[in-house]
């Protein structure tokens, strides 16, 4: 039944630090003709998330090192894979957080694999027909963005950014309005935790705020925190 409704193999990722569980799991997705890798912490699910090479993530609440709701938040920034959440919290506000952050379903521990099998295809067929791109343009005041193109434009001058300056002021302008923390910004870029003597960060966003047109009253620093980006407050 699996085959018809997808008619391939499935790609998926399971992000738990219960090793055996994530065994039993690989076992039963093989036997049913789809391929389970597997992520014991945050960080690393994050980042392999991020990859492209999944077709859905299987994300559990609470994790080492980052907490599912955290990757979650992360990885909506960047990419819309779906994502269907486990936890062993049952309580109503539990779900909807997870939901909120950006979960296409919910399942709480323990669960019948089965049931997690049907939910999988529910989600994946509801991708399909309504796929949310990622990609749309971002528009605050002047500056314009074109996230497919990699593109940036103040007024009518386009901006010379690099990869990873144009990285930098995407996370920014989602976020705009929000306080960004020194510690989300490096580890959503550079997969690594920020150390109080990294300016690495710093010199990024001053050369940032160099190419944009009132720069630094675009991306304010809030001391001790991080950055908000504040085109649109």
């Amino acid at each position: 039944m699996q085959a018809e409704d997808t008619r391939r193999q499935l790609s998926l990722l399971l992000v738990d630090d219960d090793e055996e569980l994530c065994g039993m799991m690989k076992e039963y997705f093989a036997e049913t003709g789809n391929r389970l890798d597997c992520a014991f912490d945050g960080r690393e699910g994050l980042a392999r998330a991020q990859s492209g090479a999944y077709d859905l993530m299987i994300l559990d609440g609470m994790l080492p090192i980052m907490d599912g709701i955290t990757v979650l938040d992360q990885l909506r920034r960047r990419s819309n894979l779906p994502v269907i959440m486990l936890t062993a919290r049952v309580q109503q506000q539990n779900r909807i957080q997870g939901l909120n952050a950006g979960a296409d379903d919910y399942l709480p521990k323990p669960f019948d694999p089965d049931e997690l099998l049907a939910r999988i295809g529910a989600v994946l067929r509801r991708t399909i027909v309504s796929n949310v791109r990622l990609d749309a343009p971002i528009n605050i005041g002047d500056i314009r963005m074109s996230v497919a193109l990699r593109e940036v434009w103040v007024s009518n001058a386009q901006l010379e950014l690099t990869a990873l300056e144009f990285d930098l002021l995407e996370l920014l302008m989602r976020s705009a309005g929000r306080v960004v923390s020194r510690e989300e910004i490096t580890l959503a870029l550079f997969e690594r935790d920020a150390t109080p003597y990294d300016r690495f960060l710093d010199v990024h966003i001053s050369h940032l705020r160099k190419k944009l047109k009132g720069g630094r009253s675009l991306i304010r620093t809030i001391r001790g925190v991080g950055y908000v980006f504040a085109g649109a407050v």
